[in-house]
């Protein structure tokens, strides 16, 4: 592998990060830009060839592998013409595959696994050096992620990481062996960081784990997570807290009462169902029963009955008989989701299910797919549609609405996560994302709701001074050391997440 010349130390090198996968990746990946900025990096114009690209990848679906190798393939042209581009891959499968990636495309110049984010600047650095590539990948977490310096990607709202890794086993999924076992922060930790995203305009957390509610296994509390929910209360200018993703096993009475009582928990939950057949789910390894689960339904309802809950469903896992999907029908129809998430089963190597015998073919689990399908619409749009004449206060986003240009509307999120398109009215230009208007629902769609008359309140924000003024909100890391390129851009003064209670 060839190696340009290394620029002089005035010369930003330039940077683009990719992301795949769930809602970790999107948060590793704003560690990977806080990171790279705090080397010295800056972020690629929308139009130019970056000097490092970054791929953050995940594992979780079958066609992950062929996605990465053909964007790699896509890219080799634009390196051969680029002197000095270097290609980074890390995330779940650059853990998985290792050295392989390299084998597979040797145009790649550094791959890291997801317990040694912090290393990348290094790396960077090493194989422009040695005009190698550099594979690092360790076995176990080098460092909590959260001590790194992170670039976020919104004004208004941020991902909070409470744990990394899961204790599960379930026979599906691969992430276990690819993020390890459970680690937990400790609570003065995390609440130190909400704090810091706080004092720069942040008004909605999201607190992140794989099993975001068996927090506290570390440390010995099996109530540690309702505890945090409560005390999330207490910081002055947080108005919206969401989190996932909780397991049903580890769902305790207690969190149900934290997010009842606290005001500023968002009356929304994520709860993976997987499949409605107790077979299946013993197959699967998910330590809880149909009856389990839509006990937990009621009892959320009952003390939330506004509550929008939401979901994962897998089709077409190994040994699903008709009477097995019927289950998951019944409890869809039962649990009445505001939306849910929803897959074909795809094997995984390295994990139980992709050698258990029975394996669906895939023309059943297709057609059964768009039978889930049709009835996950009928109850989501009918939900919806009970949502219409309905007052509600939103958190304007931005990127959310795909014709908000074209329509004239603005997007945002209700308070139970529904994606509201709204009519700005004679406000027009004054509201920014990151603020909160009030409007009354007049349609819904089986995705979306509109409110098409002009709102009824508006607040800014400073969160929407923020994006006004072009600054995403940083928050500072432990100095590891890192080898650095020009002159790092000074991070704003915030509150120290190191303390501990």
């Amino acid at each position: 592998m060839t190696t340009a010349a290394l620029p002089a130390p005035s010369e930003a090198r330039t940077y683009e990060v990719r992301t795949y996968g769930c809602q970790m990746n999107v948060h590793d990946s704003e560690r990977i830009s806080g990171l790279l900025e705090a080397a010295g990096y800056v972020r690629a114009p929308q139009d130019a060839d970056p000097d490092v690209v970054v791929f953050n990848t995940c594992a979780v679906r079958e066609n992950a592998d062929n996605r990465l190798y053909g964007n790699l393939g896509h890219l080799r042209p634009v390196k051969d013409s680029h002197p000095g581009m270097q290609i980074a891959v890390g995330g779940c499968l650059a853990q998985k595959d290792r050295g392989d990636i390299v084998a597979k495309a040797p145009w790649v110049d550094v791959v890291f696994g997801t317990h040694n984010i912090g290393s990348l600047p290094a790396l960077l650095e090493r194989a422009r050096h040695n005009a190698d590539a550099e594979v690092e990948i360790l076995e176990s977490l080098e460092v909590f992620p959260s001590t790194l310096p992170t670039r976020r990607e919104s004004t208004y709202a941020g991902w909070v990481s409470i744990s990394v890794g899961c204790n599960n086993t379930c026979t599906f999924c691969i992430v276990p062996s690819l993020r390890g076992k459970e680690k937990d922060r400790r609570p003065g930790d995390v609440l130190s960081e909400v704090r810091a995203l706080v004092a720069e305009g942040v008004l909605e957390v999201t607190l992140l784990g794989q099993n975001v509610n068996s927090y506290g296994v570390e440390f010995g509390d099996r109530y540690a997570f309702g505890k945090l929910l409560r005390a999330t209360g207490e910081i002055e200018g947080l108005e919206r807290v969401r989190f996932t993703s909780p397991h049903p096993k580890d769902f305790t009475d207690d969190v149900i009462a934290a997010m009842a009582e606290t005001p500023n928990v968002c009356h929304s939950l994520h709860m993976p169902l997987q499949s409605g057949s107790d077979a299946m789910l013993k197959s699967m390894r998910r330590s809880y029963r149909q009856e389990r689960y839509l006990g937990i339904i009621e009892k959320v309802r009952a003390a939330m009955p506004d509550a929008a809950i939401t979901t994962d469903i897998i089709v077409g896992f190994p040994g699903e008989t008709e009477a097995d999907f019927q289950a998951t029908l019944d409890v869809v129809r039962e649990a009445r989701f505001s939306s849910a998430f929803t897959f074909q089963y795809s094997k995984r190597p390295g994990t139980p299910a992709a050698t258990m015998d029975s394996q669906v073919p895939k023309e059943v689990v297709k057609e059964r797919y768009g039978r889930l399908m049709e009835v996950v619409e009928e109850i989501t749009w009918a939900e919806n549609r009970a949502q219409v004449g309905r007052e509600v206060e939103l958190l304007v986003a931005v990127g959310e609405g795909r014709k908000d240009e074209r329509t004239g509307r603005m997007s945002g999120r209700a308070r139970d996560g529904r994606l509201v398109h709204f009519d700005t009215g004679d406000l027009g230009a004054a509201i920014r994302p990151g603020d909160i208007v009030h409007t009354e629902i007049t349609y819904a769609a089986p995705h979306h709701l509109n409110a098409d008359g002009a709102p009824i309140s508006h607040r800014t924000t400073r969160a929407g001074d923020a994006w006004a003024a072009g600054r995403s909100p940083r928050t500072p890391g432990v100095n590891l050391g890192l080898p650095t390129i020009g002159v790092p851009a000074p991070l704003p003064v915030a509150v120290s997440a190191c303390q501990t209670h």
